[in-house]
């Protein structure tokens, strides 16, 4: 049977070979990975606003939600004192949307039931590309955005000492779209000796606390997960730190972005992301995302450059094409 995150994979791949045809701009001038619905004619790799008035969005509530990479009950409760400060700030009804997967929440962006939100750090890449996401903001502080590293664990008490060790193990990763859970392995574990899809099968398992969950409870030998998402589960006393041990620790990524719909009016817009960087969070927030108090403002172009240059390197890329074949892996 197959999972749900691949069923919305495969109904999200149905919906963008129906609309592309439809929406193309025959008359743009640079697209680059976009999908034919966008333009990048100032290429800056996100698509542009629409210039014509009658496609710009201001909408009378706004839809937000952060990325799926656990319980996404969880998260709907730790912002629920930024959205009621959204509402405020922008006069509008802020609701809070429960998303399951990656391809869920990239798809309702696309479709228009998606405003603003918070996108994992491989799945960021084809929001841009596929839904028009505009990136603009990392959980950080006065010094800088948050980042994450790609760490692969195994059971403290498993044989496994090296990573080289896990030729022919079972060997989680979470989605073909992730960053730390996908891509950056299939890029940076060859050099260490071990190669994925050859040295052992891709396991998916849908999300980063799954994966570790498998790795705890003996079903995976080991797991490439986001190390943010590690050390909150031990926090939260989901998993207990101590019972693992570390084999691989990745240089820093840029943690979960926020972005927005590209065709939203500008002056809305604008105001809504005022609302975003002028917002400090209260002290729950601060704890739950390990000492963030603000949305630090980033840009595409330069801040997800390291993502796209770890997918490049691993023969990966973030257009259309790639992400079918990529879903077509988790089935």
């Amino acid at each position: 049977m197959k999972s749900s995150s691949v069923l919305l994979a495969s109904a999200f791949l149905a919906i963008l070979g129906a609309s592309s045809a439809t929406y193309a701009q025959d008359s743009c001038t640079n697209r680059g990975d976009l999908d034919n619905m966008y333009c990048d004619a100032n290429n800056d790799l996100v698509a542009d606003t629409p210039t014509d008035p009658a496609k710009l969005k201001t909408p009378s509530t706004i839809v937000f939600t952060y990325t799926p990479v656990e319980d996404p009950a969880v998260y709907a409760e730790i912002f629920s004192p930024f959205t009621k400060h959204l509402s405020e700030c922008t006069k509008r009804k802020v609701v809070f949307y429960q998303v399951q997967s990656n391809a869920a929440e990239i798809e309702a962006m696309r479709s228009n039931r998606l405003h603003v939100g918070g996108f994992s750090t491989g799945p960021t890449n084809f929001a841009v590309n596929l839904a028009g996401a505009v990136p603009f903001a990392v959980k950080g502080d006065a010094n800088g955005f948050q980042g994450y590293n790609l760490i692969l664990i195994v059971k403290k008490d498993s044989p496994y000492k090296s990573i080289a060790d896990l030729k022919g193990k079972k060997v989680a990763h979470t989605s073909p779209s992730s960053n730390s859970g996908n891509m950056a392995p299939i890029a940076l574990f060859p050099k260490e000796g071990l190669v994925p899809g050859k040295d052992y099968d891709f396991l998916y398992s849908g999300k980063h606390d799954q994966s570790v969950m498998g790795v705890n409870s003996g079903d995976y030998d080991a797991a490439a997960v986001a190390s943010d998402v590690f050390y909150r589960m031990a926090e939260r006393g989901q998993v207990k730190k101590d019972d693992f041990r570390v084999l691989y620790t990745s240089e820093k990524f840029p943690t979960s972005s926020f972005a927005y719909a590209y065709d939203l009016e500008p002056t809305f817009r604008d105001n809504m992301l005022k609302c975003f960087y002028d917002y400090r969070f209260p002290a729950a927030m601060k704890e739950a995302f390990n000492g963030a108090d603000r949305f630090y403002p980033v840009t595409y172009e330069k801040d997800w450059a390291i993502v796209r240059d770890v997918a490049k390197a691993g023969g990966e890329s973030f257009t259309r094409s790639a992400y079918d074949k990529a879903s077509k892996k988790a089935n």
